[in-house]
């Protein structure tokens, strides 16, 4: 693996940099499928009907989105 630099506001990098190791790893594999699958090509939109759609098909419901939310605000 390869590794990419992409300038950021100042606030972006302190919040990387907060990031748990978990949470860098899932913004690396954002910034890939969006640049592999030719996403930079669509608008946000698109974007994120596709990544909506993608969800569905591997099993999220709106019922554990909204469970994964809730656990995320209690965090």
């Amino acid at each position: 693996m390869n590794t990419i630099s992409i300038p950021v506001e100042p606030e972006i990098q302190a919040a990387f940099e907060q990031a748990s190791e978990d949470e860098r790893r899932a913004l690396a594999q954002l910034v890939g499928l969006f640049l592999k699958e030719g996403w930079g090509n669509k608008n946000l939109i698109q974007v994120m009907q596709e990544i909506g759609s993608r969800a569905e098909q591997r099993g999220l419901t709106p019922e554990i989105l909204a469970n994964l939310l809730a656990a995320d605000e209690q965090a």
